[in-house]
């Protein structure tokens, strides 16, 4: 009685649980993504399948599959599987699994696997208490996290851990993740006769970017919240997509028409000196979920090319941007991308370098190599036997720190400054130093 009891309590839990708990995969087989660390002869997966595996970090991104992997690896395994929370456990807690650990291991020789979510969550002191052991082998360590291990685990713990990292899934990956789902009949929406539209799955997969928890979790919302019609099904349809995970659609399709348009009339509307475009059209990408750091790059590269000396500082708070994006992620990032994109549209306009660069390339692909004057070789090794570095003038010797000597065996000029910003005081510098 009490048996069929705890199995009625169980299943009666169990469909409690929501959707994305319900769907997660119990087998190896059954995981989607990752195939980079999870794929045929893999390193990883080998490690699973033999239940050989070494006390390892797995990090990157939300609802891509870490914990799950965790959890498989707990049923495949032989040794005792511990579960804590680096939120919301501490010192005391770790050392009660250790000591048990140890206890476990000298009667009955199983080794425990310490599973720790969120693992960045620990200060230093708190990952220093299980480095003697994890570097025993007792307990073997399993660490997620979704902040980079490199900067927020020990040094000592990492080099005692094997790094994997885990990528954002695909739009792909989440689409089979949803449509696996509406079929499955135990614990998916099998039962539910949910009838969705394909617009309406594709767009939960890109707004969820990447995050299979976040898709599922708004097609149980929808699905809970839609009424059913005469046909006792669920009409799912793209309205009812945007109003489960609370973003609307737009037209925005990565590697389509969509996505290069879009960042084309961004570029273009930085190098237009129109803030306004430029800020409308990056406010579209990141809506659409696009790569913060893609957006980033487009800037500093803008900065380089259509603005370049006539505002040096361009390229310094582009690549500042850049830099600050990757370190705080989105939302926050779109506030750094916005200033640098608005300060480089608004920048003077100079491709000089640029245009540089390009004609001595040309010049160098074409086969107009130049042999290196003899002064201007290092002098190193060859200054006595073969005269490299003689006659050499060291430009702070002289007056204004310049002296006139030939720096290429060719008059011919490649930068060309303008009358634009800075620029016109490098022009001016330039002329001055010509007509010494």
């Amino acid at each position: 009685m009490k048996l069929g009891m705890d199995l009625f309590t169980k299943e009666k839990t169990k469909q409690k649980e929501p959707l994305a708990v319900r769907m997660r995969p119990k087998t190896l087989d059954d995981f989607i993504g990752q195939e980079h660390i999870l794929g045929k002869d893999k390193l990883l997966r080998r490690l699973i399948e033999s239940d050989k595996i070494s006390s390892v970090i797995l990090y990157g991104p939300s609802g891509c599959g870490k914990t799950t992997l965790a959890l498989i690896i707990k049923d495949r395994t032989d040794s005792y599987f511990e579960r804590i929370n680096a939120a919301s456990n501490n010192v005391a807690d770790i050392r009660r699994v250790i000591d048990t650990a140890k206890k476990r291991e000298a009667m009955d020789g199983r080794r425990t696997i310490l599973l720790i979510d969120e693992i960045h969550r620990f200060n230093k002191a708190q990952q220093d208490v299980l480095m003697p052991d994890v570097e025993a082998g007792n307990p073997i360590l399993i660490g997620t996290t979704t902040h980079n291990p490199f900067f927020y685990v020990n040094a000592a713990l990492l080099s005692r851990s094997q790094v994997f990292e885990f990528k954002k899934l695909s739009d792909d990956d989440v689409i089979n993740i949803i449509k696996n789902t509406l079929s499955d009949m135990e614990n998916g929406l099998g039962n539910v006769r949910v009838n969705i539209d394909d617009d309406a799955i594709k767009h939960l997969a890109k707004v969820a970017e990447g995050d299979a928890r976040r898709a599922l979790s708004a097609l149980e919302v929808g699905a809970l919240t839609t009424p059913a019609g005469g046909d006792r099904s669920i009409r799912f349809t793209l309205k009812v997509a945007e109003e489960s995970i609370q973003k609307k659609a737009v037209v925005y399709d990565k590697d389509e028409d969509g996505h290069y348009d879009t960042i084309s009339a961004f570029i273009k509307s930085m190098r237009g000196s129109d803030p306004d475009a430029a800020l409308y059209w990056m406010a579209k990408m990141i809506y659409a979920g696009e790569d913060p750091r893609f957006i980033a790059r487009r800037i500093v590269i803008c900065a380089a090319e259509d603005v370049g000396n006539a505002d040096p500082q361009a390229l310094v708070v582009a690549n500042a941007a850049l830099q600050v994006s990757e370190f705080v992620g989105m939302p926050e990032a779109r506030i750094p991308l916005a200033q640098a994109a608005v300060y480089v549209a608004c920048a003077p306009k100079s491709n000089a370098a640029y245009m540089g660069i390009e004609s001595a390339l040309k010049d160098v692909e074409e086969g107009k190599t130049l042999e290196v004057p003899n002064h201007l070789k290092d002098a190193s090794l060859d200054r006595d036997a073969f005269g490299h570095g003689k006659d050499y003038k060291y430009a702070h010797d002289y007056k204004d720190h310049y002296v006139k000597q030939e720096y290429k065996p060719s008059n011919k000029v490649y930068y060309i400054p303008t009358e634009m910003g800075c620029e016109k005081k490098i022009k001016e510098w330039l002329e001055n130093l010509r007509e010494k």
